[in-house]
C-alpha cells in the first residue's frame, strides 16, 4: 500500500506538469494560479488511496484524480464570487486578483477540462465512472443553490443544513473514493461503502470549516476569521445557536444576520460572544467527531486487510487533527 504522503507527492508532481493552452493568457493564467495555490488535495488523494486498496497499479486513476481536483477548484472559483470572498488559501481570490468575469470564464474552462481527464480509461470504466462523476457534479450545483436559498430563509433547520453540505461538499469526497475503488477493481458493495465513508467524512470537513471560520487561526485557515458571520451565512454554529438561545438572544442574532449595514468587527465580536456563552464551540466539535465516527464505521465494514485501511485512517486522522 502506497503511503498518503507518497500519493500527495505524485499528485503535486502531476498537477505541476499539467499543460493547458497558453493563449489566451487571461483565460489560463487564473487556472494555473488557482491550482498552484495548494490546498490539502484531499479528493485526488482519496481517489488514489481507494484505487490502491484494490490494485497495486494506480496509474489509471491518476488522471481522473486530477480531473476531480480541477473540478473541485472550479467550484471554489465560482463559490468565492457568490460569497464575495477576498481570500482563498491566504491569497487573493481569482475574482479579486482579476475580475468576476475572468473567474467565471476560467472556472467554466476548468469544469470542461476536468472531463477530459477521464478519457484515458477503458470504455467500460469510462462509462461507470463518468456516470458517477456527472451525477455528483449536478448534486454539487444543487447544494450550492440550497446554500443560496438559505440566505433568504430566516429559520433553516439543522436537517436542511446537513443535507445542503452533503450535496455541496460531501458527495464529491464520496465520489472520489468510489471512482478510485471502481478503477482499482472493487465490487459495487465495496465501492458504495467507500462512498458512504467519504460522504460522512465530507460532512465532518464542512462542519470543521464552519468551526474554523469562527474559532480558527487566520494564518492557518487561509481566510479571514468571521467571514461567514459578516456574510450572514447560516452555518451549523448559527443554526445551533438559534436553537439553544433564549428569545432575546435569538431575536438579536436574527437581526444581526439580517443586515450588512453594521460594523463587521463589532458584529463578529457580538456573535462570537453568543457562540461562546452557548458552548457552540464544543457542540460543533462533538458533531464533527460524530461524522468522523460514522465514516470510520463504514470503512471498518470493508472486507479488506486492516493494514491497508490504516493508510486511509492515518490520512483522515491527520486531517482531523488540523482543527485548531
Amino acid at each position: 500500500m502506497i503511503s498518503s504522503e507518497k500519493i500527495c507527492e505524485i499528485i503535486e508532481k502531476e498537477i505541476n506538469q499539467i499543460d493547458f493552452k497558453s493563449t489566451p493568457l487571461e483565460l489560463y493564467q487564473p487556472i494555473y494560479y488557482a491550482l498552484e495555490s495548494g490546498g490539502k488535495r484531499i479528493r485526488p488523494t482519496l481517489v488514489l488511496l481507494a484505487c490502491n486498496l484494490f490494485s497495486e497499479n494506480i496509474n489509471d486513476a491518476v488522471l481522473p484524480a486530477l480531473g476531480i481536483e480541477i473540478f473541485h477548484n472550479f467550484t471554489l472559483l465560482h463559490d468565492d464570487i457568490m460569497d464575495k470572498a477576498d481570500l482563498r488559501r491566504n491569497r487573493s481570490t481569482v475574482h479579486k486578483k482579476w475580475s468576476e468575469n475572468v473567474a467565471i470564464l476560467s472556472g467554466d474552462a476548468m469544469m470542461i477540462k476536468s472531463y477530459d481527464f477521464f478519457s484515458n480509461l477503458s470504455p467500460d470504466l469510462f462509462k461507470k465512472t463518468f456516470a458517477i462523476f456527472n451525477k455528483t457534479a449536478l448534486q454539487v450545483c444543487e447544494g450550492q443553490q440550497f446554500d443560496m436559498n438559505f440566505e433568504s430563509i430566516e429559520n433553516v433547520s439543522q436537517t436542511d443544513y446537513l443535507k445542503m453540505i452533503e450535496l455541496k461538499t460531501a458527495v464529491l469526497l464520496g465520489t472520489s473514493l468510489k471512482i478510485g475503488a471502481t478503477i482499482g477493481g472493487a465490487d459495487a458493495q465495496q465501492a458504495d461503502l467507500l462512498y458512504d465513508f467519504g460522504k460522512n467524512l465530507g460532512i465532518s470537513f464542512q462542519l470543521h470549516d464552519d468551526y474554523l471560520d469562527s474559532f480558527g487561526n487566520q494564518e492557518t485557515f487561509g481566510k479571514k476569521i468571521g467571514g461567514d458571520i459578516t456574510a450572514n451565512k447560516k452555518t451549523f454554529l448559527y443554526i445551533k445557536a438559534l436553537e439553544l438561545a433564549d428569545n432575546n438572544v435569538k431575536k438579536n442574532l436574527i437581526e444581526l444576520y439580517s443586515t450588512s449595514n453594521i460594523n463587521n468587527e463589532n458584529k463578529i465580536k457580538v456573535v462570537l460572544e453568543v457562540f461562546n456563552n452557548l458552548d457552540i464551540k464544543n457542540i460543533t466539535l462533538s458533531e464533527i467527531n460524530k461524522y468522523h465516527n460514522l465514516a470510520n464505521k463504514s470503512l471498518q465494514m470493508l472486507d479488506i486487510d486492516k493494514s491497508k485501511l490504516s493508510v486511509i485512517l492515518s490520512f483522515v486522522e491527520t486531517l482531523k487533527n488540523r482543527i485548531n
